[in-house]
């Protein structure tokens, strides 16, 4: 009775060898770039839910009607390359409010007008 218990089971494994399909372990080395980009990904991640975290930053969402903790999660769900966009866009953003050349000139005559008066 036991051999033939025995003999079921192997049949049973033998079976279930062929129906699975068989495929080679496939390894390689995962080069630089790939490395860094994950890496950069997570940085940046982590910068942009630093940045989301400042008060100002949270007080100018909340002035939208974006919840600060939404927008979080909604960073920590994007992927890679949306991080790494996203990422791009707020560091090429000027520090402060956007000042055109002709402001700039207008400036830099009023400072003029204001030394020349002051000197005379």
């Amino acid at each position: 009775m036991e051999s033939a218990a025995f003999r079921m089971l192997c049949r049973f494994l033998i079976a279930s060898m062929f129906a699975m399909s068989l495929q080679p372990a496939m390894a390689g080395v995962i080069g630089t770039e790939q490395a860094m980009a994950a890496n950069s990904a997570q940085a940046e991640r982590a910068s942009l839910i630093t940045t989301l975290s400042r008060s100002d930053v949270a007080s100018q969402l909340q002035a939208q009607g974006v919840d600060p903790e939404a927008a979080k999660a909604r960073v920590a769900s994007m992927t890679d390359q949306e991080v790494t966009t996203l990422a791009g866009q707020i560091d090429s953003l000027p520090a402060g409010a956007h000042v055109s050349s002709w402001a700039i000139a207008g400036i830099v005559v009023v400072v003029a007008l204001l030394v020349w008066y002051l000197w005379k």
